[in-house]
């Protein structure tokens, strides 16, 4: 791509954590929601699931926006894998208690799906950023709080690394961003197969 070019990161994301980590590290990204349902979307596993969900988010955005050759559309999901189950958010309050009492001491790995199309090359790229996840071992009062904060119920798995539930997960193994939502390094690793210069979306 041309070096004059300037660079702009659309994401199809509704998530704040998603759009913190990118105004964090010097990227102002335009949020476009896709607005699919998720619910069509099926895999045999989470790694699939969420790649194909990024993937749909993604090229959504991208089929709704004139073409310019300096627009760079980033789509991703996350789900979380517990003993060979996918957890999304869940549905309900019942549902994040149930979640927790079985992960509470125990770890889940924690996916998420990155795909990067370019309006104008058509270029793609794709990859998971895949995160392990060692839960605290907390009580029922914990759980029954958290819960009621209200925090669980809008997050993939249940919980966040990057809010109260911060407290609940003892360490994890892999890239801290990509549990919160997303991987700097990854997205990095992605838009250099597209030939977008990472640095080039910083903000000026």
């Amino acid at each position: 791509m041309e070096k004059d070019i300037v660079y702009r990161l659309i994401l199809a994301s509704a998530s704040p954590a998603r759009r913190g980590l990118l105004s964090a590290a010097g990227i102002e990204a335009d949020v476009m929601v896709s607005g699919v349902d998720e619910s069509t979307v099926e895999a045999a596993d989470a790694h699939s699931l969420c790649l194909a969900l990024a993937r749909m988010k993604a090229r959504t955005i991208a089929a709704q926006l004139n073409a310019d050759p300096g627009v760079v559309v980033l789509g991703c999901d996350s789900v979380l894998a517990f003993e060979g189950e996918i957890f999304g958010k869940p549905a309900n309050g019942e549902e994040a208690t149930a979640r927790w009492k079985r992960m509470r001491g125990r770890a889940g790995v924690l996916h998420t799906g990155h795909h990067v199309t370019s309006l104008v090359t058509g270029k793609q790229a794709e990859a998971v950023g895949t995160t392990t996840v060692h839960f605290a071992d907390i009580s029922d009062e914990e759980i029954a709080a958290y819960v009621a904060s209200g925090e669980p119920l809008h997050v993939a798995g249940s919980f966040t690394l990057d809010g109260r539930g911060g407290a609940f997960v003892e360490r994890i193994e892999g890239d801290p961003g990509n549990v919160i939502g997303l991987s700097l390094p990854l997205l990095r690793n992605l838009l250099a197969e597209m030939g977008v210069p990472y640095i080039a979306l910083w903000k000026k």
